[in-house]
């Protein structure tokens, strides 16, 4: 189906949208939110009917739904100012008043739009949710400890990183197994899951040659997929990473030890006023604001239960790399934080001083989780897109 008004042309089947015959670029969720307000034929949309049908229910702050309407009006040549398009009706909600040309299809009664998440399965059977958008060289973020496909595209915290990644290029996301969409149950018995998890979702989106972008314990990930299959991989960005997981690094008084940071997530996790939740906070992202803080809450509730959040936690801490390094000869470039409280720099420095030809980094951040208010995340964006144009 195709519906043209003012300048702009929504194609659903393609989910894409043209203004003035220049093709522009919008994240998922605000294609999602054009694509809905168009069908309604003008009539008032609460901000509730908004959120059960482009966020499917899940809670969302009035922040977020006013980012998502003002990227929608952006795309669409509109502005709060005119609001052209899309009007907002004081407390009440928002109404789509643009026309719709007259050889438009009339438009459905509004439904539920579908996600865009696809299923692999990994060498082991476990089930591994991915999506994929923009157009292209592509690029693949890996899944890390907190993710989850849908609420990552809203997050305050990865939602302008996944904007950003995605601006030119066809960018692959996936949940890693036993969080967010993927399978909740999967079996977590080494590094080596967790590179065939990649191999898969690669597989499954056609991809033979690609750059990838790994943070935190997605970096050890990243250089064991790349050893394993050297001719897959065309460039590497890493942020925080480390060549040695946290047991591996016991008495070195760079880091937390691993029973206080496990008695921790099983104390709090998800539990806002838990002194957890503060100490996270403190350590994973001490410059994050009040709203970020509780979206961290979220995103724990969201992408993992506990138990499974102790599990990994313990498997990730075992990662060690050590012996793949030498077998990986791709161009990398390496950002890590000088405060980061999770991974040490040391370790940023060891994996670029033994990656071949690698560039290294140091972000003037205490911040191990990039926040977008943080210079440092420019940096880093930046960075990765002179970088991997090269």
């Amino acid at each position: 189906m195709i519906l043209r008004f003012a300048s702009c042309v929504i194609d659903f089947d393609r989910r894409t949208l043209v203004r003035r015959g220049d093709e522009v670029h919008v994240e998922p969720q605000v294609f999602d939110l054009i694509a809905f307000m168009a069908q309604t034929g003008g009539t008032v949309v609460s901000k509730d009917k908004l959120v059960e049908v482009v966020w499917k229910g899940l809670a969302v702050s009035d922040a977020t739904i006013s980012a998502r309407i003002s990227a929608a009006r952006t795309a669409l040549g509109d502005s709060g100012k005119e609001q052209a398009i899309l009007r907002t009706i004081p407390r009440r909600g928002f109404a789509f008043v643009a026309q719709l040309d007259q050889d438009s299809p009339p438009a459905p009664a509004p439904a539920v739009l579908p996600s865009q998440v696809s299923y692999a399965l990994s060498r082991d059977g476990t089930a591994i949710a991915w999506s994929a958008h923009g157009e292209g060289p592509p690029l693949v973020r890996i899944g890390h400890w907190l993710s989850h496909l849908e609420l990552d595209t809203q997050s305050a915290i990865w939602g302008p990183l996944i904007d950003r990644l995605g601006q030119g290029r066809r960018l692959v996301r996936y949940d890693l197994r036993g969080t967010g969409l993927s399978d909740r149950d999967a079996p977590l018995t080494g590094i080596d899951d967790f590179a065939e998890d990649l191999a898969a979702v690669a597989d499954a989106a056609g991809l033979d040659l690609f750059d990838l972008f790994a943070a935190s314990q997605a970096a050890p990930v990243a250089i064991r997929f790349a050893a394993r299959w050297p001719d897959r991989v065309r460039r590497l960005v890493v942020v925080g990473g480390y060549v040695e997981g946290r047991v591996h690094r016991a008495g070195h008084g760079e880091d937390l030890d691993e029973e206080t940071m496990l008695a921790m997530i099983r104390a709090g996790w998800g539990k806002a006023d838990s002194p957890f939740m503060q100490a996270f906070a403190t350590l994973f992202a001490p410059d994050a604001t009040r709203a970020q803080r509780a979206e961290l809450v979220t995103m724990q509730l969201s992408t993992a239960s506990p138990e499974s959040a102790v599990s990994l936690r313990k498997l990730i801490d075992r990662f060690d790399i050590r012996a793949d390094l030498p077998k990986v000869r791709i161009p990398a470039l390496i950002f890590h934080a000088a405060g980061d409280a999770i991974h040490p720099i040391s370790q940023g420095q060891k994996l670029a001083a033994h990656l071949p030809g690698a560039q290294f980094v140091r972000l003037d951040s205490r911040s191990h989780m990039l926040l977008p208010q943080d210079p440092a995340w420019a940096t880093v964006m930046d960075g990765t897109d002179a970088f991997l144009s090269a």
